[in-house]
């Protein structure tokens, strides 16, 4: 019994130590995530091509995961994967301050590669991760690696909004690439980190009891309309870049006459609604968690029911509350994708495949959110009733494909 809990612990300290790097790694990325779309547009880049590159980055860190987990589970290199996609990962953000003031398009490769980097380490980061999970309660473990990955997500908007406040000098542009150089510092803390968690646990997948005999990974009925729910769900969610790109237009016109409003929605405060909806998303991915260890889909049922509603509330109505609760439910909406859908695919995949799983699980979901957010991109300069309802009908859809899912199974 002794040596059983000291095993748990030993997962649990693995899970602990991944989710701090993960935290500063999200400080990197989220941070640059709070002004991108922002940033983007001071150099020219329209709403359709920021929403086109948002899209195609997520396509390319998405659907080359499906070629990195079957390299993964063939080779079963999952810390040199992990740690050769993360140096790509947080050190390409930096790299977006050398960009000249009309450099979008050497911008929007940057944002590419820097995607393809997530696209080789999550299938391996994702599955040795499920390893300790499975020790720990699947929902709870993927919940408490969101909820450390999201106190970043916070802090990186937080320090910029801090860095904007203390340099007044330079124009807007010459601030926002300032603010990309400052991220290089969480950047070299994450692999810094990660190395120190590869020397003190090598071996992750021995936290996961290997089975008695080889279970072949099958794409069974329950898996395909799994995929299904969460293909509608990626399509229907829309990308924070365009969400962003809204409110600097939209409540910039509206604050003219309201000083309150201008205080809010300010170019300097835009950080702190990404900081928001990332807090919400911290608390609301270790309350689903949770909630799915207990209840199973039901939880991705609720969440999803209350993540449809974001759109109408930011895009639909000139309101400061309504924008807040809007952006408070997309947080909602990141968490539960962050957790529970990683959490359904760990109890549906065997262990000698499942970064095959999670390939294919994020491959399906990065084409439909680069279709999402070109085709929300595109309706956003045309029609945005016509965006809004495409973005609600798409997620609610979803909820009836996650319950023939949890019933096939």
């Amino acid at each position: 019994m002794s040596e059983k809990r000291r095993h748990i612990s030993q997962a649990m300290l693995f899970l602990i130590l991944f989710g701090i790097v993960s935290l500063f790694s999200d400080m990197t990325h989220e941070g640059a995530a709070s002004i991108q779309g922002a940033y983007l547009s001071l150099m020219g880049a329209s709403a359709g091509v920021i929403g086109f590159i948002s899209g195609l980055g997520e396509l390319i860190g998405y659907s080359m995961r499906y070629v990195f987990g079957k390299i993964v589970d063939r080779t079963h290199k999952y810390w040199t994967m992990t740690i050769l996609g993360y140096i790509l990962d947080v050190l390409l953000v930096p790299a977006l301050a050398l960009v000249g003031e009309n450099g979008w398009i050497w911008a929007c490769f940057l944002i590419v590669i820097q995607r393809k980097g997530k696209a080789i380490k999550k299938p391996a980061k994702d599955t040795i991760m499920s390893f300790a999970a499975t020790q720990e309660g699947i929902g709870k473990s993927f919940g408490m690696q969101e909820l450390l990955d999201q106190i970043g997500a916070f802090l990186g908007p937080v320090l910029l909004y801090l860095v904007m406040l203390t340099r007044t000098e330079g124009d807007t542009f010459k601030l926002y690439s300032f603010c990309f150089g400052v991220l290089a510092v969480p950047g070299v803390i994450t692999i810094l980190l990660l190395f120190f968690t590869k020397h003190k646990f090598p071996s992750p997948e021995e936290f996961e009891p290997e089975p008695k005999e080889f279970i072949p990974f099958r794409m069974k009925r329950s898996f395909v309309l799994y995929i299904a729910g969460i293909s509608l769900f990626a399509f229907g969610f829309i990308d924070y870049s365009l969400i962003l790109v809204h409110v600097s237009r939209a409540y910039s016109a509206l604050s003219s006459g309201l000083a309150e409003t201008s205080s809010i929605v300010s170019g300097g405060t835009l950080p702190l609604l990404y900081a928001g909806a990332m807090l919400v998303d911290a608390v609301s991915a270790l309350v689903f968690g949770h909630l799915y260890d207990r209840m199973g889909v039901k939880a991705l049922v609720i969440s999803t029911l209350f993540s449809s509603m974001f759109a109408p509330l930011i895009f639909m109505m000139d309101s400061i509350p309504m924008l807040l609760l809007g952006i408070a439910l997309w947080g909602v909406g990141m968490g539960a994708q962050e957790s529970i859908l990683k959490a359904v695919v760990t109890s549906m995949v065997p262990k000698a495949s499942r970064a095959t799983g999670y390939g294919i699980f994020e491959c399906s979901f990065g084409i439909f959110w680069f279709l999402g957010s070109w085709i929300m991109g595109n309706l956003y300069d045309t029609s945005i009733t016509a965006m809004v309802s495409v973005s609600v009908i798409a997620q609610l859809a979803s909820i009836g494909l996650y319950i023939a899912s949890s019933r096939s199974r």
